[in-house]
């Protein structure tokens, strides 16, 4: 690496001597929002997810599964196996029990689906796991790093991430998926290394949207990386806030407007 980039003068850069800046609805709430424009069931919104990621370039062809473990139920919603995830629709969803036995739907599931039981099962906060292979993601997991944070939409990951760094291969029992769970502890987002990636969250819109934005910033880490020149430094006190607004105001609204999107032009989803 080069020597860091000179930076200029700024007077509204943060003095060394001030607290964390607050952010999220503690500091703005907007009196409303676009919404959906209609009601939606949790099948379909688990397909939007998939239809959206998908083209968000998150999935590698057949790989990769989402679960969602709806509050109050230890039963999960998942995608089936040999669809791909550019073409699921709601009626395809699947639901498998704690044990991964498919309790409704048409399809199979794949036996991997224990990466999301186990870690379900020990993690409560995890309500919805979604697993696979993006490409930036999956060139840093080559390396076994994890991304550097050099953009303010990265801030959404901060303290977050983790890094499993032994390549343990196929996980198909619950016995590797507890052993999965185990080396993931409480992160959040976790690359896998040689492997993929995966990602937690508390609702179907927060995991999505933290999903869907992963990629991005291991690209933008990679290009940073290879230009030679060393990141101007992320203040942590700015970096807080500026998650918790990301998060708070960011998740939800995001999600709706890929819905929007998707309904309009791929009303399919729906079915």
């Amino acid at each position: 690496m080069t020597s860091p980039v000179t930076s200029t003068h700024d007077d509204n850069a943060a003095d060394p001597t001030t607290a964390v800046r607050e952010g999220g609805y503690a500091v703005w709430s907007p009196s409303i929002n676009p919404g959906i424009g209609r009601d939606l069931t949790d099948e379909q919104k688990l397909a939007l997810a998939f239809r959206w990621l998908a083209i968000e370039g998150f999935a590698e062809n057949l790989a990769g599964h989402i679960t969602w473990q709806r509050e109050g139920t230890d039963t999960m919603l998942v995608n089936p196996w040999g669809l791909w995830w550019r073409e699921v629709a709601a009626s395809d969803i699947c639901e498998v029990d704690a044990d991964a036995n498919i309790v409704a739907g048409k399809w199979d599931v794949t036996p991997a689906i224990h990466i999301h039981t186990e870690l379900h099962r020990v993690r409560p906060d995890a309500r919805v796991v979604i697993h696979n292979h993006p490409y930036h993601v999956c060139v840093l997991a080559a390396m076994g790093i994890l991304p550097d944070l050099v953009n303010q939409t990265a801030s959404m990951f901060d303290g977050d991430l983790g890094l499993v760094a032994e390549y343990t291969g196929e996980v198909d029992s619950a016995e590797l998926g507890a052993d999965l769970a185990a080396r993931i502890g409480d992160a959040s987002v976790v690359v896998l290394a040689s492997h993929g990636v995966i990602i937690t969250g508390e609702t179907i819109e927060q995991a999505t949207y933290r999903a869907a934005s992963i990629d991005r910033v291991c690209r933008m880490s990679l290009d940073v990386q290879r230009s030679g020149r060393d990141p101007i430094p992320l203040d942590p006190r700015l970096v807080a806030g500026m998650k918790v607004s990301l998060m708070e105001r960011g998740a939800d609204i995001y999600f709706e407007g890929l819905a929007r999107q998707l309904i309009r032009t791929e009303p399919d989803v729906l079915d």
